[in-house]
C-alpha cells in the first residue's frame, strides 16, 4: 500500500480497486500520479475483469497540485500524467471510476479517462483551469470525445463546474447515485465479472481502438501547445503565481 492509494483485490481477483486515500483534496501531484501508475503497470491476473478508481474522505480530488505546474516542474509533471491517462485510455480491462464531492482538474481528466464514470447526483465536476490563466491539456482532448465540441467548449471556456445530474444528461458520467462507489461496484458484479475476462478484453479493444489512438496523438499535440507556446506567456505564469500567492490575478492579455 502506497501512503497517497490503496490497493485492494476483490471478489477474489477479479475486481482491483484503486482508492485515493488523501482527503480532502486527494490531489493528482507527482506521489499520486506515480502511485497510481505503479499499481497500474503491475502485472493483473488473466482473471481481473474491472478495475475501480474511488476515493475517501468528502471529495473525489481538487486536482493537480498548482506549485507543480510552474514552469521548473510543469514538464515532468505533465509527462507524468499523460503517461497515466494514456495508460487508462488504453487498458483493456474496464476501468470505473466513482466520483463524490469535488472532482476537478486534473481529478476530472482522471475520471474521464476511465471507460464508465459514476457520479454522486450532488458532485461538482469541472476544469477551473481557464481561471488560472492556463488550460486542461488532457481534458481539451477528452471531452469533445466524448460530449461533443460544444458542450466541451462551456466547460473548458467557462471553467464552470456541472453537477453529477447534469454530467449524466450531458453524457459525462453514465450514473448518479448517491454512492457512486457501491454503483460502480454493483455495476461490475452484475454485468462484468460474469463474463469472460479474456474475452471482455477484446471487446475493450474493438470499442476503444480508434478512441485511444486519438487521443494519444491529441495529447502528445497539446502537450506540446501547453509547454512550449501558453507556458512562454506572461499570463499563465501570472495566474498560477497569483493563485499561490492567493491574490487576484493581473491580466496583461498576452
Amino acid at each position: 500500500m502506497n501512503s497517497a492509494l490503496e490497493i485492494r483485490f476483490e471478489a477474489g481477483d477479479r475486481l482491483m480497486g484503486l482508492h485515493l486515500a488523501r482527503p480532502k483534496a486527494n490531489l493528482i501531484d507527482a506521489e499520486m500520479i506515480a502511485a497510481l501508475e505503479a499499481a497500474l503497470a503491475q502485472p493483473q491476473p488473466p482473471t481481473l475483469s474491472a478495475i475501480v478508481i474511488d476515493a475517501e474522505g468528502p471529495n473525489f480530488s481538487f486536482g493537480a497540485s498548482v506549485a507543480e505546474h510552474l514552469p521548473d516542474q510543469c514538464r515532468a509533471m505533465l509527462a507524468a500524467l499523460h503517461r497515466l491517462i494514456g495508460r487508462i485510455v488504453a487498458s483493456e480491462v474496464p476501468v470505473l471510476v466513482a466520483a463524490h464531492g469535488r472532482c476537478l482538474g486534473a481529478g476530472l481528466e482522471l475520471a474521464l479517462c476511465g471507460h464508465l464514470l459514476f457520479v454522486a447526483p450532488d458532485a461538482e465536476l469541472g476544469q477551473p483551469e481557464i481561471r488560472l490563466g492556463v488550460f486542461a491539456p488532457a481534458a481539451s482532448c477528452l471531452l469533445p470525445e466524448l460530449i461533443g465540441p460544444s458542450r466541451a467548449l462551456d466547460l473548458l471556456l467557462s471553467g464552470r463546474s456541472v453537477s453529477g445530474a447534469e454530467a449524466v444528461s450531458m453524457g459525462l458520467a453514465c450514473q448518479a447515485h448517491t454512492n457512486p462507489a457501491q454503483a460502480a461496484r454493483a455495476y461490475a458484479a452484475e454485468y462484468l465479472l460474469r463474463n469472460s475476462a479474456s474475452s471482455m478484453r477484446y471487446a475493450v479493444r474493438a470499442a476503444r481502438l480508434e478512441f485511444a489512438a486519438r487521443i494519444k496523438q491529441r495529447l502528445a499535440q497539446v502537450e506540446r501547445l501547453y509547454l512550449e507556446e501558453l507556458m512562454s506567456s506572461r499570463d499563465a505564469i501570472e495566474g498560477l503565481e497569483a493563485f499561490l500567492a492567493k491574490r487576484p490575478p493581473q491580466w496583461e492579455h498576452r
